[in-house]
C-alpha cells in the first residue's frame, strides 16, 4: 500500500476500529469522489454498510469488488471480513483461489486459499481444500503443507455427510500421502498423533505399535498427552491391557500419581489372559493389594491415588465374585485420611451404596464421630459425615420429622460454623457453605413430601443468608434460581443468574437454569424486556461460534497443531446445532410474539430461520451437575425435585414446538423454497439430516416421545394447534401467490431501498390470475373446529382451580399458553385480513367464522387477566410478609423480613405485570 494510499484509508480504518462505521461510511464515500475505481475503499466501504446494518446496499459494492478479481491482500483481507458478515462463505473461497490463479507464484494466497475452504468447512463433503493442500506441497515443497493435505482427507472421512465406503478409502489416501513424507512423523510430536490416528483407524495396530516402540514415540508419549491418549486406544484394541497394567506399575513404582496409570493397574487385574499362561486371580490381587497398600503408606495424607485405588479394587473383586470383606475397613481407613477434604464425599460415593450389615456398621461409624467446628479441617469432615450420612438414607427413614429434624441442625451448624470465615475477603467462599446448602436440601424435600410451600420459604432464607455471606457460591444461586421459579418469583431468579457473570460458553450450558420454560415469566406485553434482552445475550455465543471457532481451527492449521482440529470442529458443529440453542430460540419467539404485532415480516424472518434448524442434529450441551445433590440416593434428585412443572426442555419439547410454528408460520407467509433460494443472503445452510418425505408431511407427525416431554397443558395446545392449521392450511395454500408475483414485489421494495435493481435474480411473469390455481379446486369452507373452543374452555377451568388455590406459576403457565393460543389463532388468520384477498377467492364465510372464536377467546383472556390483578393483590402486603416471616424461624427476624418483602413484592409483580399485559395484547389485534 503506497503511503498517499494510507493516508486515505487511515481515517476510514480508524474509524471501523473504533465502532463508529456511519463515521467510516463518511470517510468512504469522501475517497470514492476523487477515486471512484478505488477497490480498498470500495471493500471497506461494503464493510462499514455491514456494520451500519445496509445488508441490502452492501451486496451491490461487495458484487462490484468481487467482480474485479482483487489480488492485493488489503483487498482481500477486507473482503473476508465483508463475506463473512454476509454469510458468504463459498464466494471467499472463489475469491481467494481466482487471485491465486492469476498469481500463482503467491505462496501466501494459495495458503489463504486453503485456509478459506477451512474456514467454510468444504472438507466436509468436497475434495478442494485437500487439492489445494497438494497442490501447495507440490509447488512449494514444504512439508507442512503435505501433512494439510492429510489432515483434509482425515476430516472429510470423519464428516457425517461421507459415506461409509468412502471414509475406508479417504484414511488410505491419507496413509499413502503421509508414508510419502520425506522424515519420518515421529520428528514433530502433532504429526506422529496424526499418523498413528490413521493407523488405528484402517485397523493397523501393529504398524502404529512399532511407531510407539522405538525410544523417540516413547519419548513423544511421556510428553504429549493427546499422543498417549491414543498409545492407550490402541494398545486397548490389541487386547494388551495387561503389558500396558505391567508398564504402568514401574510407574507408580517409580512416583508417578497419574491416577490414569493406576485405572491401567487395575484394569489388568482381570484382564484375560492366554489359557497356557499360569495365573492365579487371587494371587494377581493379593500382588495388586499389596503394592496399592505400600503405595498408600508412603504416601500418607499427602494423595489419595493409593487408598482410592484400594477401594476401586475391591469394587472390581465384588463384582467379580472375590469380594474380601474389606470394603468398610478401606472406607474408614479412607476416611480417617481424606475426611478433612471436601473431594471427601464425591470419591467415595460410587464406594457406599451399602446395603444389610454393611450399611448398619458405615453408619455407626459415621454416627460416632465426634462433631467439631474448629480447626477447619474438623468442620469440613463434619459437612462430609453429614453427606454420607444421608446419602444411604432409607425410604423408611425419609419422614416429615426427620427431615425437619436434620434441615434444623444443618441450619444450627451453619450460623454456630459461620464464625470461622470471619475476615475471609468477599471473593472466597465460606467454609461452612455445605451446611446451608444441605439445609435447603431438607427443606425441598419436605416441600416434595408435602407441598407445603413454607418449607420452600424456609430454604430461600437459608440460602439466601448463605449468599449474602458467600457471595461467590454459585451453587446456592442455582439452587435459589431453582426455587424461585417454582415460586412464581422469577425476577429474584434471574438477579442471581445475573450475579453468576456467566460469560463465553457458559452461555449454552448454564443458561437452561434460568431461561428454560421461560415464556410464562415474560412480562413484555407490558413493554418489559428483561427475559427477551437475557436470551439475546445469551446468543451472543452462537453469532460468535462460528467466526471464532473457525478462526481457532485455521490457527490450528498454521500451528500444525492437527490433534486439535478434531476437537474445534465437533466443538463448533456443537455449539452450532446447539439444543439449548434451539430451545432458547423457541422460547425467543413465543415471547415475541406476545410483544411485536404478528406481520409479514416477522413471519417471513422467523419462518426462514426456524426451517434451517428443523432438519438439523441437535446437541445437549446443557450441563446439570453444578447444580449440588445431596439427596438420600432413594429419593429424586435436587434437579428432578426442582424441574419447573417437572419437565425439562429437551428434543421432544423443541421438535413439539417447532413443528406448531414451522407449520404456522409456512402457511402465513408468501414465500417458498424457491423464493427463498433466491432473496436469501449468503450460503444456504446445509441439513445434517435429509429425509426423503416432504417437510410438510413430517410437520404434521406426532411421536410419543415427543409427546413425553409435555406437560399436560402444553399437550392441550399442541392439540389445537394442529386443529387450527388443519382448518385454515388448504386455505392457505390455495390463495397465497405465486412465486413469481412474490419475486417482483421484493425486488420491488428494495430498488425503493437501495436505489438500486435486483442483480442475477431472474422473476419469470406471473401468471395471469396472480396464484395460478383454479377457482374450482378452491377447499370448502367448513365451521370452526370444536378443539378451538374447548382448549379456552378447559384452559380456563385449569386456571380457575390454580387461581383459587393461589398457585402461581402454575397459574401464569395456564394464562401464557392461552395468550399464546389467542396470538397463534391471529398469525393464522392474518391473511385473511386482505379486503382483496377475501374478495377474490370469496372467503366471506370463512373471515365471518373467526369472529365468535375471537370473541370467546376475548373474553376469556380479559377474565383471566383480571383474576391475575386479584392475586396479585394478595401479595406484596403486610400480612403476606408476616405469613412468610412466622413459617421461617430459624435466622434473624430483620434478614426474613427483607427476603419476605423482596419476595412478595416479586411475585406481585409478575401477577399485576401479566394482568396488565393481556388486555394490551389484546388491544394490538382489535379486528
Amino acid at each position: 500500500m503506497s503511503q498517499a494510499l494510507e493516508r486515505l484509508v487511515r481515517p476510514i480504518y480508524d474509524a471501523l476500529d473504533n465502532g463508529s462505521p456511519k463515521s467510516a461510511l463518511v470517510a468512504c464515500n469522501k475517497v470514492l469522489k476523487k477515486h471512484p475505481n478505488n477497490e480498498l475503499v470500495k471493500a471497506l466501504k461494503a464493510l462499514a454498510l455491514i456494520r451500519s446494518q445496509k445488508v441490502e446496499e452492501s451486496l451491490n459494492v461487495c458484487d462490484e469488488v468481487l467482480a474485479g478479481k482483487p489480488t492485493d491482500e488489503a483487498v482481500l483481507g477486507a473482503m473476508q471480513h465483508v463475506l463473512r458478515g454476509l454469510g458468504r462463505h463459498t464466494d471467499a473461497v472463489t475469491m481467494y483461489e481466482e487471485a491465486w490463479k492469476k498469481d500463482p507464484g503467491n505462496e501466501e494466497l494459495g495458503a489463504q486459499a486453503f485456509l478459506a475452504n477451512i474456514r467454510a468447512g468444504h472438507w466436509k463433503a468436497a475434495q478442494q481444500a485437500r487439492q489445494l493442500a497438494t497442490k501447495l506441497s507440490k509447488v512449494f515443497k514444504r512439508e507442512h503443507y503435505l501433512y494439510w493435505s492429510v489432515m483434509s482427507a482425515v476430516l472429510q472421512a470423519n464428516a457425517s455427510s461421507t459415506p461409509e465406503n468412502m471414509r475406508k478409502l479417504l484414511y488410505q489416501l491419507a496413509h499413502r500421502l503421509i508414508s510419502s513424507s520425506p522424515t519420518p512423523s515421529f520428528q514433530h510430536a502433532e504429526r506422529f498423533h496424526l499418523h498413528l490416528t490413521i493407523l488405528r483407524e484402517l485397523g493397523l495396530q501393529d504398524d502404529a505399535l512399532k511407531l510407539l516402540g522405538n525410544e523417540i514415540g516413547q519419548y513423544i508419549c511421556l510428553t504429549s498427552l493427546s499422543c498417549n491418549e491414543i498409545r492407550r486406544e490402541i494398545l486397548s484394541d490389541k487386547g494388551l491391557t495387561v503389558e500396558e497394567g505391567s508398564r504402568a506399575e514401574k510407574l507408580i513404582e517409580g512416583g508417578d500419581r497419574n491416577w490414569l496409570e493406576f485405572v491401567a493397574v487395575l484394569e489388568a487385574v482381570f484382564a484375560p489372559r492366554p489359557e497356557e499362561e499360569s495365573f492365579s486371580t487371587a494371587d494377581e490381587v493379593a500382588r495388586v493389594r499389596q503394592l496399592l497398600e505400600e503405595v498408600t503408606t508412603k504416601d500418607g495424607s499427602s494423595d489419595r491415588s493409593g487408598p482410592l485405588a484400594l477401594l476401586d479394587l475391591e469394587k472390581r473383586c465384588r463384582t467379580h465374585n472375590f469380594a474380601t470383606g474389606r470394603m468398610i475397613a478401606l472406607l474408614k481407613e479412607y476416611f480417617e485420611k481424606i475426611g478433612s477434604k471436601a473431594c471427601c464425599y464425591e470419591d467415595l460415593v460410587p464406594y457406599v451404596q451399602l446395603e444389610g450389615e454393611e450399611l448398619s456398621e458405615w453408619t455407626a461409624y459415621l454416627q460416632g464421630l465426634a462433631s467439631s467446628y474448629s480447626p477447619l479441617e474438623d468442620l469440613q469432615r463434619l459437612i462430609n459425615c453429614h453427606k454420607l450420612l444421608r446419602y444411604n438414607l432409607s425410604s423408611d427413614a425419609i419422614t416429615v420429622e426427620s427431615e425437619t429434624a436434620l434441615a434444623s441442625t444443618y441450619s444450627q451448624q451453619y450460623l454456630e460454623a459461620l464464625p470461622l470465615g470471619k475476615g475471609l475477603p468477599d471473593t472466597e467462599l465460606q467454609p461452612a457453605d455445605d451446611l446451608a446448602i444441605l439445609s435447603g436440601h431438607a427443606f425441598v424435600n419436605l416441600w416434595t413430601l408435602t407441598k407445603d410451600e413454607t418449607y420452600l420459604w424456609n430454604a430461600v432464607s437459608i440460602l439466601e443468608y448463605g449468599v449474602s455471606r458467600s457471595r461467590p457460591s454459585y451453587r446456592m444461586r442455582l439452587m435459589l434460581i431453582r426455587i424461585y421459579r417454582l415460586l412464581g418469583a422469577p425476577q429474584l431468579a434471574l438477579e442471581h443468574y445475573r450475579l453468576m457473570q456467566i460469560k463465553q460458553v457458559q452461555h449454552d450450558t448454564l443458561s437452561h437454569f434460568a431461561l428454560s420454560r421461560s415464556a410464562p415469566f415474560s412480562l413484555a406485553s407490558t413493554g418489559d424486556l428483561t427475559y427477551m434482552s437475557e436470551h439475546i445475550e445469551a446468543s451472543n455465543i452462537y453469532v460468535t461460534n462460528i467466526t471464532d471457532t473457525s478462526e481457532y481451527t485455521v490457527r490450528a492449521f498454521t500451528q500444525e497443531k492437527y490433534s486439535q482440529i478434531p476437537e474445534f470442529i465437533k466443538f463448533e458443529n456443537q455449539v452450532e446445532c446447539s439444543l439449548q440453542r434451539n430451545i432458547a430460540k423457541m422460547e425467543y419467539l413465543r415471547m415475541r410474539l406476545g410483544f411485536d404485532v404478528v406481520s409479514a415480516e416477522v413471519v417471513d424472518m422467523e419462518l426462514i430461520d426456524f426451517k434451517f434448524i428443523f432438519d438439523r442434529d441437535h446437541f445437549d450441551n446443557r450441563d446439570f451437575n453444578p447444580l449440588p445433590n445431596y439427596q438420600p440416593r432413594q429419593s429424586p434428585t435436587l434437579n428432578e425435585q426442582t424441574l419447573l412443572f417437572g419437565k425439562s426442555e429437551n428434543l421432544g419439547w423443541l421438535m413439539s414446538f417447532m413443528k406448531i410454528y414451522v407449520r404456522a408460520l409456512q402457511d402465513a407467509s408468501d414465500l417458498d423454497d424457491s423464493v427463498e433460494d433466491k432473496l436469501l443472503i449468503g450460503d444456504r445452510p446445509q441439513p445434517t439430516k435429509p429425509h426423503e418425505r416432504p417437510l410438510k408431511e413430517r410437520l404434521c407427525e406426532r411421536t410419543e416421545e415427543e409427546m413425553a416431554d409435555l406437560t399436560d397443558f402444553e399437550l392441550s395446545y399442541v392439540h389445537y394447534a394442529d386443529a387450527l392449521a388443519n382448518w385454515l392450511g388448504p386455505h392457505h395454500d390455495h390463495v397465497r401467490p405465486h412465486p413469481s408475483v412474490v419475486l417482483a414485489e421484493a425486488a420491488k421494495l428494495s430498488e425503493a431501498k437501495t436505489g438500486q435493481k435486483f442483480k442475477g435474480i431472474d422473476i419469470p411473469p406471473p401468471p395471469a390470475n396472480g396464484n395460478g390455481k383454479k377457482e374450482e379446486d378452491a377447499p370448502p369452507v367448513t365451521e370452526p373446529p370444536s378443539e378451538l373452543l374447548a382448549f379456552f374452555d378447559e384452559m380456563h377451568a385449569r386456571f380457575g382451580k390454580l387461581r383459587d388455590a393461589h398457585a402461581i406459576t402454575e397459574a401464569l403457565a395456564i394464562a401464557q399458553i392461552m395468550q399464546e393460543a389467542f396470538v397463534l389463532f391471529m398469525c393464522q388468520t392474518l391473511r385473511f385480513k386482505q379486503n382483496s384477498v377475501v374478495k377474490i377467492h370469496k372467503l366471506g364465510n370463512l373471515v365471518a367464522s373467526f369472529k365468535p372464536v375471537k370473541a370467546k377467546m376475548v373474553e376469556v383472556l380479559k377474565e383471566v387477566g383480571t383474576d391475575l390483578g386479584r392475586m396479585s393483590e394478595k401479595e406484596g402486603n403486610a400480612p403476606r410478609r408476616k405469613e412468610f416471616i412466622d413459617g421461617c424461624k430459624h435466622l434473624d427476624h430483620d434478614f426474613i423480613l427483607n427476603v419476605a418483602k423482596r419476595f412478595s413484592d416479586a411475585r406481585h409483580d409478575m401477577l399485576a405485570g401479566y394482568g396488565k399485559g393481556i388486555p394490551r395484547i389484546l388491544g394490538l389485534y382489535p379486528n
